[in-house]
């Protein structure tokens, strides 16, 4: 019985299975019948509602189309749909609410956008008050290698015709030079964009490309696409150089929201190339109030000074967060505030750097801003072009903020008076720049032209630690990914510009606290080297912060838009007409031209200097080309060798006093420098080529160390020199007792970072694994212990040896481990250092003395870019470069002679440092007197006997060739008189004569007075 009944459950439970079964099947068929209705109906509502382009974008992502076209419906219930999902494509619909777009942007978390397609339909999406949008992003941005590989696929000659109708159709002012060119590099970089887009589409970003080569890498414009039954639209078009890889669109689109632009379409492509990559736009926009967007409209000039400002302003970066997102103030004056904080710290941060950590400056600009907010606007009232009654408000705006600033008190004593000093020094950057670019919409980075008096008004305490002399003028530079200064001692000067690049919070850090000191001691030392050219001395120094760029493409890529932004902000300014920034959106409060010459230093590829030089001539520099040294048409360094050259004279004839010629005699050296490098590596090559007993005992770079007792194979050198590190010496060459240390080559183990050493044992190469500390030990002993006779520093960071550490140069009862240091490096050792090494037997020949052959080329270079065009240059360069070499040989010797010439006089009580520093002085206190004479007496300088002298400090292909002789007077009087007062007080220092006949000079001058 019980069997039975439950045979009849289990029998009732499957026909009431089968029952629901059958039930949800028929009502599956029925949803799949209504979602294929439904899909029609999203179908055709689709083509009705949404442009054109759009089905075109959609031809190779059909099953995305198709989830759309099939769950459209469901954006009333959901957030949004994925339409695709795959790791080099993002296809994502959701309804237009306000903030979407940022939103979806910012949830990408920061990753490389190689193309960016934003569409909205014209009208709602049925039983929804919102409009749909379709988001497509690509992740496919190209690298240089892979853009370098051969392509079998090339442009269809179909499309080629086609786009090159339409652009002359749509911009007749078009240059078609390039045209193929580009259109191949867009090709490589996007075949699906070329293929799937309308000609008109390709033709007006081949234009946009173009406008942004034209115009300094930055441009925009707008066009009327005019009304469509829809709504009016206008579209923006917005090209950036090198813009940053990650988040850039993101601002971007955070720029048209902020200012009230609805942007229904975009379209934007990144294209990699090099040395550039470009950011192009197309984005339709429309106003709420359906106002026109205008070139002429507030609306855009607000824009494009927004915009252009993403170039200064970082989204990452506080400012931003605390003022801009929060409607507090502009993204302008929010990269002024950057700025400011960037200037207080490098300025007290190098005396106190703990007192005023970037931290601590920030929290001073941060927890006040009102008081930023009145330094602001004294700011704008000094420098706004178009304020009328400028020195009114200004003067009214200075008094405010500087009665805040003094009266600044919480009651936290402490911490109130390192705020106030903070405050202080903003102040001071406010009301002692001369002239700053920051009203110049175009601008790349900001630039600050600063009379140098506010050093005397920080107080003692705050420049102790830097030479005694004033410069002649300070600039301060602020860019997107760095900051820095360029200190000049002299009107006309000259000096190189260093890069330094910070992978790490730390080295950031350390970097920035010692930025100032580091360019104000260069600059000073430069000028000191200086003094056989016509030129004081200069020095422009930057950080590059290059924390999250995972790549040396990315690094040299922000790099090169880094030093470009920077160019462009030192001609902004140093460009002037009659005296007066020639740029009326400069407000110039001093009032001269200022001709200063750059060179290349740490960091600068030829590219760059190739661009510096277009740029200058591009928009009328006083030097043209003259602005920077060592290009094509020009005396390349690191070719010829040329600061070496005079740090080996040095050398042979410092080894002369103590008894060895170089030449012919055995002695041992050790060096700072790789082999790779101008300096270090034209050394190697020189004593190789010249001093065949020379034994090199030690070489240490970036790569390593490399140890040999009994001297590196010549051989092995001469293979790596001018090409590559000391970690590609060959081991296998080393002597018995030698070793090599290798910087790249490491292990992880456990916690520890682990350095590979190779070490010569009688029974061949034994290989070990050291500490960081270990490491760190054995490179300091090649520095610091190994006994040589020669230590020629020609590399490594400034103030290596110092004060605490020198002590370690001495060993077996107070002996010096190097007899003799010439310095081919600058300010490797410090001023104290140097006299204590002095004081315990060691002859050192500074930076100053050793090394100035390098800048003197320069000048020469300039002299020839003033003389010469650039063809014939090179049809003289043999000849021009032969004269500069011996004119250097001359400088050298006659410097180093000198030193050892009074040293000998002195019987060894003046430091041969102090020597070199005295010989400085005087031929440049000689020169600032006679440019004062003959800037005071210009006609003088075209004299029969003074031009005399002019043409005695020239090369003798210009005295000797009557076309180049005759164009010498064609040089700037400014650059002449220079020229005349270098030559005259190099002559009266290094040859005597000027004092000997004092009382000759003394009785015609009573004679005249008195008779």
């Amino acid at each position: 019985m019980c069997q039975t009944a439950a045979h009849d459950q289990l029998e009732g439970e499957f026909q009431s299975w089968m029952y629901s079964k059958d039930a949800c099947y028929k009502e599956a068929v029925q949803m799949l019948e209504g979602r294929s209705r439904q899909a029609g109906e999203n179908l055709d509502w689709l083509y009705g509602n949404m442009p054109g382009y759009f089905f075109i974008t959609m031809e190779n992502d059909v099953e995305a189309l198709t989830n759309l076209i099939l769950g459209l419906q469901t954006l009333r219930s959901q957030r949004k749909i994925v339409l695709l999902d795959q790791p080099r494509k993002l296809i994502v619909a959701r309804l237009d609410v306000p903030g979407s777009l940022y939103d979806m942007l910012t949830a990408l978390n920061g990753r490389d956008i190689s193309y960016a397609e934003i569409t909205h339909s014209w009208k709602p999406v049925a039983g929804t008050e919102r409009n749909l949008e379709v988001l497509r992003f690509e992740f496919d941005r190209k690298s240089l290698e892979e853009l370098a590989k051969p392509r079998t696929c090339r442009v269809p000659a179909g499309t080629r015709d086609a786009v090159r109708e339409r652009l002359t159709a749509l911009y007749p002012a078009f240059n078609f030079k390039e045209f193929n060119k580009n259109l191949d590099l867009f090709w490589r970089n996007s075949e699906n964009y070329v293929r799937l887009s309308p000609p008109e589409r390709i033709a007006r970003i081949l234009w946009l490309y173009q406008q942004g080569l034209q115009h300094e890498g930055l441009f925009l414009d707008v066009e009327a696409t005019g009304r469509n039954e829809h709504r009016r639209e206008h579209r923006i078009l917005f090209s950036v150089e090198n813009p940053p890889h990650q988040g850039f669109l993101t601002q971007a689109m955070e720029v048209f929201k902020r200012l009230g632009i609805g942007v229904r379409r975009s379209y934007s492509l990144n294209i990699s190339g090099e040395p550039h990559s470009y950011f192009l736009g197309n984005f339709y926009v429309a106003r709420a109030d359906g106002l026109p967007v205008t070139r002429e409209s507030n609306i855009f000039r607000e824009l494009k000074g927004e915009l252009y400002n993403t170039q200064i302003l970082a989204t990452e970066n506080a400012a931003y967060s605390v003022f801009v997102s929060n409607g507090f103030m502009s993204g302008e004056d929010a990269s002024l505030v950057n700025a400011f904080i960037a200037f207080c710290q490098t300025t007290l941060g190098h005396c106190e750097p703990d007192r005023f950590s970037t931290d601590v400056v920030k929290d001073a600009f941060f927890s006040h801003p009102h008081i930023v907010m009145k330094l602001i606007d004294t700011f704008r009232k000094r420098f706004d072009p178009e304020l009328t009654e400028r020195d009114k408000a200004y003067e009214d705006a200075r008094e405010e903020a500087q009665a805040a600033v003094e009266s600044y008190n919480t009651g936290h004593r402490h911490l109130d008076e390192i705020r106030r000093m903070i405050y202080k020094t903003c102040f001071l950057l406010i009301t002692k720049t001369l002239k700053t670019n920051f009203f110049v919409p175009e601008k790349h980075a900001l630039a600050f032209r600063l009379d140098p008096s506010y050093l005397s008004e920080l107080g003692p305490e705050f420049t102790k630690d830097l030479p005694g002399r004033v410069p002649f003028r300070v600039t301060f530079f602020f860019g997107r990914r760095g900051f820095g200064y360029h200190i000049g001692f002299s009107d006309i000067a000259r000096g190189g510009w260093r890069t330094i690049l910070c992978g790490t919070h730390d080295e950031l850090t350390t970097n920035s606290n010692s930025l100032f000191r580091e360019v104000f001691v260069l600059a000073h030392t430069q000028h000191l080297k200086n003094k056989d050219i016509y030129e004081g001395g200069s020095k422009l120094v930057v950080i590059l912060d290059a924390r999250g760029l995972e790549t040396r493409e990315a690094v040299m890529q922000q790099m090169h838009k880094l030093q470009y932004a920077i160019t462009n902000a030192f001609l902004d300014i140093f460009i002037t007409e009659g005296g007066k920034a020639k740029d009326r959106r400069v407000v110039d409060h001093y009032g001269d031209d200022e001709p200063i010459e750059l060179g290349p230093d740490e960091n600068m590829s030829d590219a760059m200097i190739e661009i510096i030089a277009r740029q200058a001539m591009k928009r009328g520099y006083v030097l043209g080309s003259g602005i920077i040294s060592s290009k094509r048409a020009g005396i390349n360094h690191k070719h010829y060798g040329v600061t070496s050259r005079g740090v080996i004279r040095a050398a042979t004839i410092a080894m002369r006093e103590i008894g060895i010629d170089m030449t012919r005699d055995p002695f041992s050296l050790k060096i700072i420098g790789g082999p790779n490098g101008d300096v270090a590596g034209n050394s190697i090559r020189l004593l190789l080529e010249r001093c065949p007993k020379a034994r090199i005992v030690s070489i240490t770079d970036i790569s390593g160390a490399l140890y040999d007792p009994q001297g590196a194979d010549p051989e092995g050198l001469g293979r790596i020199v001018l090409q590559t590190d000391v970690g590609d010496f060959n081991p296998e060459l080393l002597h018995p007792g030698g070793f090599m240390l290798f910087s790249r080559h490491t292990v992880q183990e456990s916690l520890k970072e682990l350095y590979r050493k190779l070490a010569r044992t009688d029974s061949g190469l034994e290989e070990t694994w050291l500490t960081t500390d270990e490491y760190q030990n054995e490179l300091a002993k090649l520095i610091f212990s190994e006994p040589v006779d020669l230590f020629l520093p020609c590399g490594g960071r400034p103030e290596t040896i110092d004060e605490n550490n020198c002590p370690r140069f001495f060993h077996n009862g107070g002996n010096p481990s190097a007899r003799i240091i010439v310095e081919g490096a600058n300010s490797y050792i410090t001023p104290g250092a140097r006299v204590a090494l002095q004081k315990g037997g060691v002859i050192i020949l500074r930076d100053a003395s050793a090394n100035k052959c390098g800048v003197i080329t320069s000048s020469y270079e300039i002299i020839a870019n003033v003389l010469m065009t650039e063809r014939e240059f090179l049809k003289n360069k043999d000849a021009y470069v032969g004269d500069v070499l011996r004119i250097l040989d001359r400088k050298a010797d006659e410097e180093a002679n000198l030193i050892f010439k009074r040293y000998r006089a002195a019987e060894g009580r003046q430091l041969y440092t102090d020597i070199s520093a005295a010989v400085s002085e005087e031929i440049n206190g000689h020169y600032e007197r006679l440019f004062a004479f003959f800037r005071n007496k210009s006609h003088m300088v075209e004299q029969p006997l003074f031009f005399k002298v002019l043409l005695h400090h020239l090369p003798a292909l210009v005295q000797n060739n009557p076309k180049y002789r005759a164009r010498v007077r064609r040089i700037p009087v400014k650059m002449k008189c220079a020229i005349l007062a270098s030559e005259i007080a190099s002559s009266i220092v290094y040859h005597g004569g000027w004092d000997d006949d004092f009382e000759g000079k003394l009785h015609r001058y009573l004679d005249a007075r008195f008779s």
